[in-house]
């Protein structure tokens, strides 16, 4: 067999055809040398008016030829093709991959795709390891996404709550450093361009970095270490300083020339050190209802101020020659369209809609009845939580800006926890990704946990392949994804988890409504009940080796056993019990814990425990 390509082809072009002749090898029987090739080819002409990731298989019985319209598509062409062979990309880490052992006649193919959306991709957040972030990204194209988010100027964050096995008292920890984030994220980088993904970097830090910081987490510090800049800091009740002592969530006084250009000179700074960034994302403070409170400020809107920001940095880019692009947010008061101000080169620009705090109970609504934006109030404004009034900003905001954007969305950040199945969630990515098109959005990232893949990664297959072609058959991607899991009882497994979906809520993980309520603790006792009566069908396959080498059963059982003692907490919260409900949560807390070494890649520990006191309000006793 022979892989060929152009004399001088890219590192992406030449990983390409490092990852086909490993695969088809292994794949294909009797292959003799010689015999069959298969020329990999990057050619924007062969789609002309595409700025989408598009390709084209022609594969006749000798050979033929792989073509995409840049260098990234002929990689996503190459294991398009491989899917279309039958292998399976399940988890991100090899060992879950369906590999076949195919006839040569059956190598023939003859297609062209064409991305429905131009954005698609995942931002990294959680606990994790350098391994998890190194498997994520190696399995990213393998399903079709394109873009990489690392979040701060490094990922030291997550990579630090790993390596300190924050929350898990069973695991030594271990010391990790700014540094070692920065030397890992040159490696993350390099493997992120070899693969042609899109990389965005930053977001977080800038308004901590401005104030004297160095901001790579949200992490608490003292307003003292940095005091001559306390002018910068947004004025709150009459007193500069920090919000809730972490930079990272402290607005700046946005009217102070002297934190403007501070802020400024740092974003373009960091864009001349940052060539090989595709996008740059310039956000504020990550809370909301502390901005500042000053005369200058109070005669304005945050939007109309953050829009004078963006124009300015996009003046100085200017200047230096740079053409970087900037992602800017739409997020919590930056939700409100400017009233006076817009920004000057659109072009330079992607708006991104982050509706943080949405239900995921159901998917985006576009029709019915209009709602419109309430009105702004100066650090007493309440978030939208239903899904047209998060639509009616982000309509507010397209009035003025019509140039590219994309969705920034949440569904495996904190929801997910709520959804024991994990078959409403996928439905609901699904579902929202359906209406992306007409909501005037060109795409889609996901700011969630890596290590989201308990009972399965389900919702990640299923948002990677619908991004990609929206057209996908919603039930044939599920089939396809429970039938390489659990082999011929899919079915069966499918049941079991769309009924505990049905039981479920995503909502009262999330902290929305009531923390005592019948409804939820009768779901809860039928969700354990549903648990145990599965328990003889994973006996059984565990007993006959039937599907157990691949993994995923053994999967299912772990989680069944998380999901009954889970389940069995949040009933006693929602009966009322709160101290019973912080023992049960505890009993859960140990189990996972102490299995964490195992299980690694499909529960972020760190991740849930925190949700389940943050948001969901379970309780140590001391704090009843």
């Amino acid at each position: 067999m022979k892989i060929s390509h152009e004399t001088g082809a890219s590192k992406t072009i030449l990983f390409a055809a490092e990852e086909l002749g490993g695969y088809l090898r292994r794949m294909v029987k009797e292959l003799q040398e010689g015999e069959f090739e298969i020329r990999l080819i990057d050619d924007s002409e062969v789609f002309p008016t595409e700025s989408n990731d598009s390709f084209r298989v022609q594969i006749g019985k000798n050979g033929g030829c792989i073509t995409g319209n840049n260098d990234r598509s002929v990689l996503l062409a190459v294991y398009d093709y491989l899917h279309y062979l039958g292998c399976r990309f399940l988890l991100p880490e090899k060992k879950y991959e369906i590999v076949p052992i195919i006839e040569k006649e059956k190598m023939e193919a003859s297609y062209e795709k064409r991305a429905s959306f131009y954005y698609r991709g995942v931002c990294i957040e959680g606990a994790d390891s350098f391994e998890n972030i190194m498997n994520y990204i190696e399995w990213m194209p393998k399903v079709g996404f394109n873009s990489f988010f690392l979040q701060f100027k490094s990922p030291y964050a997550f990579l630090e709550r790993w390596y300190s096995h924050l929350e898990n008292p069973y695991a030594e920890a271990e010391n990790y450093t700014p540094e070692d984030a920065q030397s890992d994220m040159k490696h993350f980088e390099r493997e992120i361009k070899k693969r042609g993904l899109m990389l965005h970097k930053a977001g977080h830090g800038w308004t901590g970095e401005a104030l004297g910081y160095q901001t790579v987490s949200w992490n608490v510090e003292s307003a003292e270490k940095n005091g001559q800049l306390t002018h910068r800091m947004a004025m709150l009740n009459g007193k500069r300083d920090l919000y809730g002592g972490v930079p990272a969530n402290t607005n700046l006084c946005y009217s102070n020339a002297d934190a403007i250009e501070t802020f400024v000179n740092l974003v373009v700074d960091y864009a001349k050190e940052n060539p090989d960034m595709d996008y740059l994302h310039v956000w504020l403070a990550d809370e909301y209802n502390n901005l500042c409170e000053c005369d200058d400020c109070s005669r304005t809107t945050l939007s109309d101020q953050y829009v004078e920001l963006l124009n300015e940095i996009d003046k100085r880019l200017t200047e230096e020659g740079l053409d970087t692009h900037i992602v800017f947010l739409l997020y919590q008061e930056l939700l409100w369209p400017p009233v006076v101000k817009r920004l000057h080169h659109p072009e330079r620009f992607v708006l991104m809609f982050a509706p943080i705090s949405r239900t995921f109970e159901k998917s985006y609504e576009l029709g019915g009845i209009k709602t419109s934006i309430p009105v702004f109030k100066r650090n007493h404004n309440t978030l939208p939580t239903s899904l047209s009034e998060n639509i009616a900003f982000l309509r507010g905001w397209q009035k003025i800006f019509k140039g590219e954007s994309f969705v920034y969305d949440y569904p495996l950040g904190r929801a997910h926890y709520g959804d024991f199945g994990y078959v409403h969630i996928a439905r609901v990515i699904y579902s929202d990704i359906q209406k992306l098109e007409q909501m005037g959005l060109n795409g889609y990232i996901s700011c969630q946990e890596l290590r989201a893949a308990l009972p399965n990664a389900l919702p990640n297959y299923v948002m990677a392949y619908t991004l990609f072609q929206k057209e996908t058959e919603e039930q044939e991607l599920i089939k396809e994804y429970f039938s390489g899991c659990y082999g011929e009882s899919w079915e069966s497994v499918l049941a079991y988890l769309t009924e505990l979906s049905r039981l479920s809520s995503c909502d009262y993980i999330n902290g929305k409504g009531e923390r005592c309520s019948q409804d939820i603790a009768g779901r809860m006792e039928s969700i354990s009940r549903c648990c145990l009566a599965f328990e003889e069908e994973i006996r059984k396959h565990r007993d006959e080796k039937d599907g157990w080498e691949n993994g995923f059963w053994e999967i299912l059982e772990y989680h069944r056993n998380y999901i009954i003692l889970f389940s069995k907490a949040l009933r006693e919260l929602a009966l009322g019990n709160e101290k019973q409900a912080y023992l049960n949560w505890k009993a859960m807390r140990e189990f996972i814990c102490r299995n964490e070494e195992k299980y690694q890649p499909f529960l972020d520990v760190y991740r849930i425990l925190e949700v389940t006191r943050k948001y969901t309000k379970i309780r140590e006793p001391q704090e009843i």
